[in-house]
Protein backbone atom coordinates (compact mmCIF):
# COMPACT_ATOMS: atom_id res chain seq x y z
CA UNK A 1 0.00 0.00 0.00
CA UNK A 2 1.00 3.62 -0.44
CA UNK A 3 3.07 4.89 2.48
CA UNK A 4 2.10 8.04 4.32
CA UNK A 5 3.93 11.09 3.03
CA UNK A 6 4.33 14.72 4.03
CA UNK A 7 2.08 17.39 2.48
CA UNK A 8 4.99 19.02 0.66
CA UNK A 9 6.09 15.69 -0.82
CA UNK A 10 2.54 14.90 -1.95
CA UNK A 11 2.37 18.22 -3.81
CA UNK A 12 5.85 17.81 -5.29
CA UNK A 13 4.89 14.37 -6.60
CA UNK A 14 1.73 15.77 -8.18
CA UNK A 15 3.65 18.58 -9.86
CA UNK A 16 6.23 16.09 -11.15
CA UNK A 17 3.41 14.04 -12.63
CA UNK A 18 1.93 17.13 -14.24
CA UNK A 19 5.32 17.96 -15.76
CA UNK A 20 5.42 14.49 -17.33
CA UNK A 21 1.90 14.99 -18.68
CA UNK A 22 2.75 18.38 -20.17
CA UNK A 23 5.91 16.99 -21.77
CA UNK A 24 3.99 14.12 -23.32
CA UNK A 25 6.01 11.60 -21.34
CA UNK A 26 3.54 10.11 -18.82
CA UNK A 27 4.64 7.10 -16.78
CA UNK A 28 1.06 5.81 -16.32
CA UNK A 29 1.84 4.47 -12.82
CA UNK A 30 -0.48 2.24 -10.81
CA UNK A 31 -2.72 1.30 -13.72
CA UNK A 32 -2.10 -2.43 -13.97
CA UNK A 33 -3.59 -5.64 -12.62
CA UNK A 34 -1.08 -5.81 -9.77
CA UNK A 35 -2.09 -2.36 -8.52
CA UNK A 36 -5.76 -3.26 -8.75
CA UNK A 37 -5.16 -6.28 -6.57
CA UNK A 38 -2.92 -4.36 -4.16
CA UNK A 39 -5.57 -1.79 -3.25
CA UNK A 40 -8.64 -4.02 -3.39
CA UNK A 41 -8.88 -4.30 0.40
CA UNK A 42 -8.20 -0.66 1.37
CA UNK A 43 -7.25 2.73 0.00
CA UNK A 44 -4.52 5.13 1.12
CA UNK A 45 -4.62 7.97 -1.41
CA UNK A 46 -1.75 10.43 -1.56
CA UNK A 47 -4.04 13.47 -1.78
CA UNK A 48 -7.64 14.58 -2.05
CA UNK A 49 -8.54 16.59 -5.13
CA UNK A 50 -11.61 18.83 -5.25
CA UNK A 51 -12.08 20.05 -8.78
CA UNK A 52 -14.49 21.20 -11.42
CA UNK A 53 -16.49 18.50 -13.20
CA UNK A 54 -15.34 19.75 -16.60
CA UNK A 55 -14.60 16.71 -18.76
CA UNK A 56 -11.16 18.12 -19.58
CA UNK A 57 -10.04 17.94 -15.93
CA UNK A 58 -9.40 14.22 -15.57
CA UNK A 59 -7.34 14.38 -12.38
CA UNK A 60 -5.36 11.14 -12.63
CA UNK A 61 -4.38 11.95 -16.22
CA UNK A 62 -3.39 15.56 -15.52
CA UNK A 63 -1.16 14.49 -12.63
CA UNK A 64 -0.01 11.21 -14.21
CA UNK A 65 -1.28 9.06 -11.37
CA UNK A 66 -3.30 5.88 -11.15
CA UNK A 67 -5.62 3.68 -9.13
CA UNK A 68 -5.74 4.57 -5.44
CA UNK A 69 -3.53 7.66 -5.74
CA UNK A 70 -6.15 10.42 -5.56
CA UNK A 71 -9.41 10.77 -3.66
CA UNK A 72 -11.37 12.85 -6.17
CA UNK A 73 -14.42 15.01 -5.46
CA UNK A 74 -15.86 17.10 -8.29
CA UNK A 75 -18.79 19.32 -9.17
CA UNK A 76 -19.44 22.15 -11.62
CA UNK A 77 -17.27 25.13 -10.70
CA UNK A 78 -15.72 23.41 -7.64
CA UNK A 79 -18.38 24.88 -5.34
CA UNK A 80 -18.40 23.83 -1.69
CA UNK A 81 -21.46 22.25 -0.08
CA UNK A 82 -22.44 19.64 2.49
CA UNK A 83 -21.58 16.60 0.37
CA UNK A 84 -18.29 18.16 -0.74
CA UNK A 85 -17.24 19.05 2.78
CA UNK A 86 -18.29 15.65 4.08
CA UNK A 87 -16.16 13.97 1.43
CA UNK A 88 -13.14 16.16 2.17
CA UNK A 89 -13.45 15.60 5.91
CA UNK A 90 -13.66 11.86 5.25
CA UNK A 91 -10.47 12.07 3.21
CA UNK A 92 -8.67 13.92 6.02
CA UNK A 93 -10.06 12.13 9.07
CA UNK A 94 -10.49 8.57 7.83
CA UNK A 95 -8.10 8.25 4.89
CA UNK A 96 -5.49 10.54 6.48
CA UNK A 97 -4.58 12.33 3.26
CA UNK A 98 -1.78 14.87 3.78
CA UNK A 99 -2.99 17.23 1.06
CA UNK A 100 -6.13 18.78 -0.42
CA UNK A 101 -5.83 20.26 -3.89
CA UNK A 102 -8.60 22.58 -5.08
CA UNK A 103 -8.41 22.68 -8.87
CA UNK A 104 -10.06 25.30 -11.05
CA UNK A 105 -9.41 26.02 -14.70
CA UNK A 106 -9.63 28.63 -17.41
CA UNK A 107 -12.72 28.95 -19.64
CA UNK A 108 -14.92 27.54 -16.86
CA UNK A 109 -18.56 27.29 -17.88
CA UNK A 110 -19.78 27.73 -14.31
CA UNK A 111 -17.79 30.97 -13.96
CA UNK A 112 -19.16 32.15 -17.29
CA UNK A 113 -22.71 31.39 -16.15
CA UNK A 114 -22.16 33.35 -12.92
CA UNK A 115 -20.97 36.37 -14.91
CA UNK A 116 -23.82 36.10 -17.40
CA UNK A 117 -26.32 36.03 -14.54
CA UNK A 118 -25.72 39.78 -14.18
CA UNK A 119 -27.31 40.30 -17.60
CA UNK A 120 -31.00 40.98 -16.98
CA UNK A 121 -31.77 40.01 -20.57
CA UNK A 122 -30.44 36.49 -20.08
CA UNK A 123 -33.10 33.79 -19.61
CA UNK A 124 -33.39 32.43 -16.08
CA UNK A 125 -31.27 29.42 -15.32
CA UNK A 126 -32.90 26.15 -14.24
CA UNK A 127 -33.08 26.15 -10.42
CA UNK A 128 -30.50 23.43 -9.79
CA UNK A 129 -27.99 25.08 -12.09
CA UNK A 130 -28.58 28.44 -10.41
CA UNK A 131 -28.06 26.99 -6.94
CA UNK A 132 -24.83 25.41 -8.16
CA UNK A 133 -23.31 28.56 -9.65
CA UNK A 134 -24.68 31.10 -7.16
CA UNK A 135 -21.67 30.70 -4.78
CA UNK A 136 -19.48 32.00 -7.63
CA UNK A 137 -21.49 35.23 -7.87
CA UNK A 138 -19.64 36.90 -4.93
CA UNK A 139 -16.39 36.54 -6.87
CA UNK A 140 -18.00 38.30 -9.83
CA UNK A 141 -19.24 41.11 -7.59
CA UNK A 142 -15.81 41.50 -6.02
CA UNK A 143 -14.12 41.78 -9.43
CA UNK A 144 -16.70 44.32 -10.56
CA UNK A 145 -16.02 46.41 -7.45
CA UNK A 146 -12.27 46.11 -7.96
CA UNK A 147 -12.57 47.32 -11.54
CA UNK A 148 -15.25 49.95 -11.03
CA UNK A 149 -12.81 52.84 -11.39
CA UNK A 150 -11.74 51.46 -14.77
CA UNK A 151 -15.33 51.08 -15.91
CA UNK A 152 -15.31 47.28 -15.78
CA UNK A 153 -18.79 45.78 -16.19
CA UNK A 154 -20.10 42.23 -16.33
CA UNK A 155 -19.61 42.45 -20.09
CA UNK A 156 -15.90 43.27 -19.84
CA UNK A 157 -14.82 41.61 -16.60
CA UNK A 158 -12.02 39.08 -17.07
CA UNK A 159 -13.36 35.55 -16.44
CA UNK A 160 -9.86 34.39 -15.48
CA UNK A 161 -9.70 36.93 -12.66
CA UNK A 162 -13.17 35.90 -11.50
CA UNK A 163 -12.12 32.25 -11.59
CA UNK A 164 -8.97 32.86 -9.57
CA UNK A 165 -10.88 34.91 -6.99
CA UNK A 166 -13.48 32.16 -6.73
CA UNK A 167 -10.69 29.61 -6.25
CA UNK A 168 -9.29 31.58 -3.31
CA UNK A 169 -12.76 32.05 -1.85
CA UNK A 170 -13.33 28.30 -2.12
CA UNK A 171 -10.14 27.54 -0.19
CA UNK A 172 -11.23 30.05 2.46
CA UNK A 173 -14.70 28.51 2.62
CA UNK A 174 -13.24 25.04 3.19
CA UNK A 175 -11.15 26.29 6.11
CA UNK A 176 -13.99 28.31 7.61
CA UNK A 177 -16.60 25.57 7.36
CA UNK A 178 -14.51 22.69 8.70
CA UNK A 179 -12.82 22.85 12.08
CA UNK A 180 -11.41 19.40 11.42
CA UNK A 181 -9.63 20.57 8.27
CA UNK A 182 -8.46 23.91 9.65
CA UNK A 183 -7.09 22.17 12.76
CA UNK A 184 -5.17 19.69 10.60
CA UNK A 185 -3.64 22.56 8.62
CA UNK A 186 -2.69 24.34 11.85
CA UNK A 187 -1.15 21.13 13.19
CA UNK A 188 1.02 20.73 10.11
CA UNK A 189 -0.45 17.36 9.11
CA UNK A 190 -2.40 18.76 6.16
CA UNK A 191 -1.61 21.17 3.36
CA UNK A 192 -4.04 22.86 0.98
CA UNK A 193 -3.19 24.01 -2.52
CA UNK A 194 -5.50 26.05 -4.72
CA UNK A 195 -4.39 25.76 -8.35
CA UNK A 196 -5.57 26.53 -11.86
CA UNK A 197 -5.36 24.17 -14.82
CA UNK A 198 -4.52 25.68 -18.21
CA UNK A 199 -6.56 23.80 -20.78
CA UNK A 200 -4.38 24.38 -23.83
CA UNK A 201 -0.98 23.91 -22.15
CA UNK A 202 -1.96 21.19 -19.68
CA UNK A 203 -0.11 22.96 -16.90
CA UNK A 204 -1.25 23.21 -13.29
CA UNK A 205 -0.39 26.61 -11.81
CA UNK A 206 -0.56 26.98 -7.99
CA UNK A 207 -2.30 30.10 -6.74
CA UNK A 208 -2.68 29.46 -2.99
CA UNK A 209 -0.43 27.17 -0.92
CA UNK A 210 -1.26 26.76 2.76
CA UNK A 211 0.00 24.75 5.68
CA UNK A 212 2.85 22.29 5.42
CA UNK A 213 2.50 22.24 1.62
CA UNK A 214 4.31 25.60 1.60
CA UNK A 215 7.55 23.68 2.19
CA UNK A 216 7.37 22.70 -1.47
CA UNK A 217 6.77 26.24 -2.76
Amino acid sequence: MTERIAPAQAWADMMAGNARFVAGEPAHPHQDVARRAEISAAQTPRAALFGCSDSRLAAEIIFDMGLGDLFVVRNAGQVTGESIMGSLEYAVEVLKVPLIVVLGHDACGAVRAAIDSFDVDQPSLPPHIWRTISPIVPAVRAELRAGAAEGITYETVDPELVGRRHLRQTVTAILQSSELISDAVAAGTLGIVGANYRLSEGTVVPDVILGAATDAA
